[in-house]
């Protein structure tokens, strides 16, 4: 995530655009590190929202009101007082920091005009909202930090505020020159890309990356392999970058894998998406790593903000809501994977077993000659026609002696045919608990937690409590129309795979999988249809590698066949199927352009 100091430049600049000179009708603080201002101005009515959140600090405009609280916060309630009916008069980025200014012209008690300046700190875990006065002093911030907290900086009411010491080493990318550039950032010996986002403030890696990107130079590489005409070469893609900010020539846009938002930024990053038209949104054709991205372009820096942190809030969220069942899975595969191991280990053990029948026979055969108190026997082994060579117990009697290796191969023969059974179990219970992992991954809302709940309650790995009532099942499968039409439903979970492949389809529906790893069933119903389109068939085995454990590999390899094939065999677990003829074909799973049915 590229929140740096370049789309705080964006966003400064679309702020100016917007609510410069209006007036802030209401405050409210919808969380604990959360504003919202509504503001009324000459462009109309405008809200502000800003969060110091240590995971997703945030500054945008947005439509959308949130509710807040019955009593206000302290904080809430000291900007109410200080600011309330007050107007914005300048808004500004220090030095290209991740920093913003709102400097606010208001009336105090007494009638006089006053000025207050509000600073938003969006620098991930030290996020911040702080309140000052015209003199620079801290009135109050959202978080407050003590000198136990940091030996940096304090931030309390009563201090006087400083910009964070984090960048003080670090040169300002608007004011550089080439002879700059060249001396403080082309002299670090450390790979092109550190050199950059480490020499100056606001640029992010995902910037220094664009920027070698452009210059068609690997970023991974040491900044002394660079030539002089390369190191000009990438100084002007950097200026011309910087160019752009300084004329406001920006891109917002969203970079999206499936459904998934990985990144945003304020220019197009070719290093994921190759643009070739002004389409708003492109996709990148090229067989590469970064094919499956696509970048979809807005109008405003506010709309990508907001959209992003809506989405990958989803993300966050559910997998805080499913941080506990995650837990108990990764612990119960890793118990299963040591016992796994340690089961392969007996078992080769057990492979001596035959040699030790043999040695009991040989003994048999010739030990009739052995003297007393002998260490071994010399004989040929009548199977090979090899010399053996045999170690005896020198206490004990040849017939003694073969019954004990005789005792040592039924022991490990018991041995072998009941690790042989364990095993199988140990692998299959892997396997399940592989495919729950896979289908934590998939889920997107709390409803499709609890199949996966129930699932883990009912194979012991989580005690179900006598008071807890079955819980109503809401989560229903993922529902695909393809391009020619045909529905494609794709399993969430086990249950559900179950459900879809052997309650819902018909025999001649055709059932898709990813080949030898955990996914989900995607049957597609054909209306009784033999004729069915190729690109149909490539849509649905897209499906199969998307929501399996495959999804961020290049190519993967996708079973199907039609449903009247699949079998499931007595006593598997939810989910477990069989099939022994099927077709194959292999699909990079990107599935940006199925529609999803709501």
């Amino acid at each position: 995530m590229a929140f740096d100091g370049l789309v705080i430049s964006n966003l400064v600049y679309e702020l100016n655009q917007t609510i410069l000179n209006a007036k802030i009708s209401k405050i409210a603080q919808p969380e604990n590190d959360e504003l919202l201002f509504t503001l009324k101005g000459s462009n109309g009515q405008f809200r502000l929202a800003m969060s110091a959140s240590a995971s997703l600090p945030f500054v945008y405009l947005t439509e959308t009101n949130k509710p807040s609280p019955l009593t206000a916060p302290n904080f809430c309630m000291l900007l109410r007082k200080h600011i309330a009916n007050g107007r914005i008069i300048k808004i500004y980025q220090p030095h290209m920091e991740r920093i913003i200014h709102f400097d606010i012209e208001h009336l105090d008690e007494m009638g006089d005009l006053c000025q207050k300046t509000l600073i938003v700190e969006l620098m991930g875990k030290h996020s911040n909202i702080i309140f000052c006065n015209a003199d620079g002093m801290i009135i109050d911030s959202i978080k407050h930090v003590s000198s136990m907290m940091s030996s940096v900086r304090e931030v309390l009411p009563g201090r006087a505020y400083c910009i964070p010491a984090t960048q003080e080493d670090k040169l300002n990318p608007l004011e550089v020159t080439e002879e700059v550039f060249m001396e403080s950032v082309m002299k670090k010996p450390v790979s092109i890309t550190k050199a950059i986002y480490g020499s100056f403030t606001g640029i992010s890696p995902v910037i220094a990356n664009e920027i070698c990107y452009r210059a068609s130079i690997d970023g991974d590489m040491p900044v002394d392999s660079l030539d002089a005409d390369g190191k000009k070469h990438l100084f002007h893609n950097f200026s011309w970058m910087m160019d752009d900010v300084r004329n406001h020539n920006y891109c917002p846009n969203i970079i999206m894998r499936g459904r998934e938002p990985i990144d945003f930024s304020c220019f197009r990053l070719s290093e994921y998406v190759h643009t070739t038209s002004d389409k708003k949104i492109m996709q990148n054709t090229d067989i590469s790593d970064t094919d499956g991205y696509t970048m979809t372009e807005y109008d405003s820096i506010s709309k990508v903000l907001e959209e992003y942190y809506a989405s990958r809030n989803i993300y966050t969220r559910i997998r805080q809501k499913s941080v506990d069942l995650r837990k108990i899975v990764s612990t119960a595969l890793e118990r299963n994977r040591k016992k796994y191991q340690l089961q392969l280990k007996q078992l080769k053990d057990t492979e001596k077993r035959d040699k030790y029948k043999v040695y009991g026979e040989l003994i048999h055969t010739y030990g009739y000659g052995l003297e007393e108190g002998a260490r071994q026997l010399e004989a040929v082994n009548y199977y090979t026609n090899e010399n053996v060579t045999i170690p005896l117990d020198p206490t004990l009697d040849a017939k003694a002696n073969a019954q004990k290796y005789f005792d040592k191969y039924g022991k490990l023969k018991r041995t072998y045919e009941a690790l042989t059974d364990l095993i199988q179990e140990t692998k299959s219970e892997i396997e399940h608990l592989e495919s729950i992992a896979t289908s934590l991954d998939i889920a997107l809302t709390e409803d499709d937690l609890v199949q996966i709940k129930e699932e883990l309650a009912e194979y012991g790995y989580i005690k179900r409590k006598r008071t807890d009532k079955k819980a109503k099942i809401k989560s229903k499968p993922f529902h695909y129309i393809s391009s020619d039409g045909y529905h494609m439903y794709v399993g969430k979970n086990n249950y559900q795979n179950e459900e879809l492949t052997f309650k819902f389809a018909t025999g001649n529906d055709w059932w898709f999988h990813a080949k030898g790893m955990p996914g989900s069933h995607v049957i597609v119903k054909t209306n009784n249809e033999t004729d069915l389109p190729d690109r149909m068939f490539e849509e649905a085995g897209k499906l199969a590698g998307y929501y399996s454990s495959g999804r961020d590999s290049d190519k993967i390899e996708i079973d199907y066949l039609q449903k009247k094939n699949v079998k499931k065999p007595n006593g598997s677990a939810p989910g477990f199927v069989v099939y022994y003829t099927n077709f194959s074909l292999t699909v990079h799973p990107d599935i940006s352009d199925l529609t999803l049915v709501e």
